[in-house]
């Protein structure tokens, strides 16, 4: 879960782990990937509405609200990776 005090906490330690830290690919079977650029831009304004309110109402700092963006995004990507992953349409 997202702590924004543990942030503050870290200090030095949150600006290396966060540029660091890459975004997960959405990786949909076939079945679904003509849904992949909806989805991807869809989870994009999920995770900008949610951050930018966490970071108005909890006052985060930029670092703070970004890295919030990133561990949302990645995340969110990597529940429907793997709950879709077994939906394999399998035709012999």
């Amino acid at each position: 879960m997202f702590d924004p005090s543990r942030l503050a906490k870290e200090g030095s330690q949150l600006t290396t782990h966060t540029r660091n830290e890459t975004l997960k690919s959405l990786s949909l079977p076939d079945a679904f990937e003509d849904l992949s650029g909806i989805i991807r831009t869809e989870l994009k304004v999920i995770v900008s509405a949610l951050s930018d309110r966490a970071g108005e109402r909890l006052m985060l700092s930029h670092r703070q609200t970004q890295h919030l963006k990133r561990q949302l995004y990645n995340r969110l990507t990597q529940t429907l990776n793997e709950t879709m992953a077994p939906l394999v349409v399998d035709r012999q």
